[in-house]
């Protein structure tokens, strides 16, 4: 390709295109580096008067094109960078540049070179010989160490030797006299060299993500220093001279060990300090190797969305423990230092797409970076199914489209080892039994029913080929009350897929057992019916008379040239097809009632539950101490991952602007085994002083998951054909509220703010207590407590919810009684777990103060404009 290019020397070739301006930019072409070989060898006279060269280090023929490197003694800037080809994951793959020439030491003119994203384990020597150099980078390497001789470069001004595994470096950076800026950011560095304080040009220093416990008191004599950034090391204590530099704009020492500071630098505006323990004890344990997140390195609750975590991970590996109780561990070396975030969000119908059978177990978690590529296992927790045998738990990932991971179940928790961060969440599915067919032929069992057994003749494959199995078993009373019929027998159901649309070369055989009761000697042959079925259409089609059915005593066995889904019958009916259809619709479906309760010390507020039958009576009897209400509703039949709403009527209506309270009806999507819980709170516009509000709430039905037939869909059209269930709710006369939460409490006067921004007071506090449910946890979080403060609150008070989130509030508040800003904080928390309501709330009371303090200043005359104005009036 590259020789079709160059054409023919002496015309005007299309290599003149490279050669434009005395630069050759090869690291954007196909096979740049033999293109500069071929250049090199047609063109070499214009090839050696080259100033700027760009290569491609993932190239093949990139060693064929170094040599020829030092023959360009013109060069002024070279660039010979990694990173052009990502894997299967889109990870930037390193370059194979491991040294280079050694001739290349006698490019005097050069002064840029970039070596970046390559495998270089130390530093060439012919770099060090580089003496007019002016610019350095080696970052994204392998590199260990530098030598010594990186002093001679004494005209660098620019150094990059970011995400490395440099553990030192030399005193002799102490030479590089001009150096203006440093960059040795993501390395394994555990101290700095007294030699960096002659560095009298420097501007910027960059340190962050390493192992520093300290820094050299010397970095006080950069009075040229502007940026100093330490954030993301293990610091215990800074110099004080750092306080001196007099052009120092920025100091970043967040996500460090820092539990103290001296006041010289803790009082300088442009100093970063979240994510240290300032002001906490010593904690017996190493907080860097294994820790919370909420007890440290957590960023502030008004900078991100709810659920939001962030820490730091060091190439020494750790363990992580989120609030929610999923559990990351980090080997050693499976990555250099990193800022790792995780978010929890709420499982969107549109975008999890579940299988025939599927139920969800858990959230999405999402880890970022997306594009990091490490080894290493996290787990996360789940609700075992109680049918183990017939079902698996499996995470899954999202990367373009949801695939399962190969998990591990270790009692209640799930493992997985990825080598990216994504998406994740937790499924439990029909159990999958798989295989590859060789050519000779094999056989797949079932581990849900042995009797269920697929043998594949030899050659039946040309190429190997990937098959699974899953089996459904189908009790005999489900399939009696769904087909109306107490005579209808039925088989497993057999589920059968492969990797490829092509059919076998020779057919295979399937063993089924025959329904339970049926033997070859009471068989009658026109009762029995082989069903073939199409998941995509959700279609039941009777084949029996399609293929050749052999009997034993307990199994038919019939042949098959491709896969697709079977299930043999035993009845009497008709149109067996329509049947199974139904059968099987009614087998996707769950039984639930929907649960609408009001707290016990405040009516308004209003818990909405959408619960498997088979829980209900557990669910209730937990509630019953905090909460009354009617009994739950009628039976009412739904889908995995179905949309309903819930809508208040007859004068109550929702009192918020909730982002999930579409029309005035607050939307809910019901999965199985997570809790389809939300606490509402309502009002009314109807006067309570005289008498009691009698409304309700209603359950419609919304969309329905895309693995729903379409023939389901149909049936739920129609002006009635939505509505699934109303409850009664009841708001009683205000007078019979007089009792409210804490009223049985006493706390210590409270005042949290000042003067001109407004306070809140203890009975604020109590005020907005009783409006805060079962998302106590979350504000808590939002708010800055730690994860085992929270947990200690909930034992403490494990059979008391109102003392749960009052001793939650209170434990903020007097630990913030006298820090700024700490009233915006709680408003933040508030809108951060969408509590609008009650955001809106403080914020009416804040400014209400603020008004009546300014009203107080102008009856006494203290306020400047009325001063001025009164004496404007007094002068006419």
């Amino acid at each position: 390709m590259a020789e079709l290019q160059l054409g023919v020397e002496g015309a005007d070739e299309p290599g003149d295109a490279y050669l434009a301006d005395n630069r050759l930019t090869l690291d954007v072409h196909p096979n740049g580096a033999g293109t500069l070989s071929l250049l090199h060898e047609r063109r070499k006279e214009e090839v050696e008067r080259v100033e700027f060269l760009r290569l491609n280090c993932n190239e093949e023929q990139i060693d064929t094109a170094l040599a020829i490197v030092p023959e360009l003694r013109h060069l002024k800037s070279l660039v010979l960078k990694g990173g052009h080809f990502k894997d299967e994951y889109g990870v930037s793959q390193r370059g194979s540049l491991t040294t280079l020439p050694v001739a290349m030491g006698h490019l005097r003119d050069l002064t840029h070179l970039d070596l970046s994203f390559n495998s270089l384990v130390c530093l060439p020597e012919c770099v060090t010989e580089l003496r007019g150099l002016r610019a350095l980078l080696v970052c994204r390497n392998l590199l260990t160490a530098l030598p010594p001789a990186v002093g001679k470069l004494t005209r660098l001004t620019f150094l990059s030797l970011m995400t490395n595994r440099l553990r030192e470096l030399p005193a002799t950076l102490g030479d590089l006299i001009k150096l203006q800026r440093l960059d040795a950011s993501d390395n394994q560095l555990e101290a700095l060299p007294e030699e960096l304080g002659s560095l009298g040009n420097c501007t910027e220093l960059d340190f962050s993500g390493n192992r520093l416990e300290t820094v050299p008191s010397s970095i006080g004599n950069l009075t040229c220093l502007k940026e100093l950034h330490l954030h993301s090391n293990q610091l215990v204590t800074v110099p004080v001279s750092l306080a001196s530099l007099p052009n120092l704009s920025r100091l970043d020492l967040q996500n460090n060990s820092l539990r103290s500071l001296p006041p010289e630098i803790q009082n300088l505006p442009f100093v970063h300090l979240k994510g240290n323990p300032l002001g906490e004890p010593e904690s017996p344990t190493d907080p860097d190797r294994t820790f919370c997140v909420g007890e440290r390195r957590q960023p502030s609750c008004a900078q991100q969305r709810p659920l939001l975590f962030l820490f730091v991970v060091t190439v020494e590996g750790c363990t992580v423990v989120l609030p929610c109780g999923v559990e990351l561990h980090f080997p050693p070396g499976a990555v250099t230092s990193t800022e790792i975030s995780c978010r929890i969000l709420s499982p969107d119908p549109r975008q999890v797409k579940l299988g025939h059978h599927d139920y969800l177990l858990s959230p999405i978690l999402e880890l970022q970076p997306h594009d990091i590529r490490f080894e290493k296992v996290w787990r996360m927790p789940f609700v075992p199914h109680r049918s183990r045998r017939k079902r698996e738990v499996v995470i899954r990932t999202f990367s373009g489209t949801w695939s399962d991971l190969d998990t591990q179940v270790l009692k209640y928790m799930t493992c997985c080892r990825v080598l990216h961060f994504s998406w994740f969440l937790v499924v439990s599915r029909l159990k999958e039994d798989k295989c590859t067919v060789p050519l000779e032929g094999t056989r797949l069992l079932s581990s849900v029913d042995p009797d269920i057994k697929v043998t594949f003749p030899a050659g039946a494959v040309t190429v190997a080929r990937n098959v699974k199995m899953r089996v459904l078993p189908v009790a005999a009373e489900d399939l009696h009350e769904f087909s109306d019929d107490q005579d209808s027998l039925a088989s497993p159901l057999l589920c059968l897929s492969q990797n490829t649309a092509d059919h076998f070369l020779k057919p295979v055989k399937i063993q089924l057992p025959l329904p339970t009761g049926v033997t070859r000697l009471n068989l009658d042959h026109s009762r029995l019916h082989l069903l073939h079925g199409d998941p995509g259409a959700q279609t039941w089609t009777d084949i029996t008379s399609q293929v050749a059915l052999e009997f034993t005593h307990l199994y038919v066995f019939f042949e098959v040239d491709h896969f697709s889904w079977y299930w043999l019958w035993y009845t009497t009916k008709e149109c067996v097809g329509g049947i199974a259809r139904k059968v099987y619709e009614r087998l996707r479906k769950w039984h639930v009632n929907f649960v609408a309760l009001q707290r016990k010390r405040d009516p308004e507020q209003v818990l909405l539950q959408c619960v498997p039958k088979n829980k209900v009576e557990s669910v209730c009897k937990k509630l019953e101490s905090r909460y009354r209400g009617p009994e739950p509703s009628d039976i009412v039949e739904m889908f995995e991952g179905e949309q309903f709403f819930a809508g208040f009527e007859k004068g109550i209506e929702v009192d918020s602007d909730r982002p999930d309270c579409v029309a005035g009806r607050i939307e809910f999507t019901f999965y199985s085994h997570l809790k389809n819980i939300k606490e509402i709170y309502v009002t009314t516009l109807t006067d309570r002083t005289t008498e009691a509000v009698k409304g309700q709430v209603s359950f419609y039905r919304g969309s329905l998951p895309e693995t729903i037939s379409e023939e389901a869909a149909k049936k739920r059209k129609g002006p009635d054909s939505q509505w699934l269930a109303t409850l009664p709710i009841r708001l009683p006369r205000k007078s019979s509220l007089d009792k409210g939460l804490g009223s049985d409490i006493s706390y210590p006067p409270l005042n949290l703010g000042d003067e001109e921004t407004g306070y809140l007071t203890e009975a604020n506090l109590l005020s907005i207590a009783r409006r805060i449910g079962l998302e106590w946890r979350n504000i808590g979080i939002n708010l800055g407590l730690s994860y085992s403060q929270l947990e200690r609150i909930a034992y403490n008070n494990r059979d008391d919810l109102d003392k749960q989130i009052l001793e939650m509030l209170f434990l903020w508040a007097h630990s913030n009684v006298s820090a700024q800003g700490c009233v915006q904080q709680l408003i933040a928390a508030m809108k951060e777990n969408d509590r609008e309501d009650i955001a809106e709330e403080i914020h009416s009371i804040i400014e209400l103060g603020k008004r009546k303090y300014r009203e107080s200043i102008r009856r006494v005359g203290l306020d400047r404009d009325s001063s001025n104005e009164d004496s404007a009036i007094a002068m006419v």
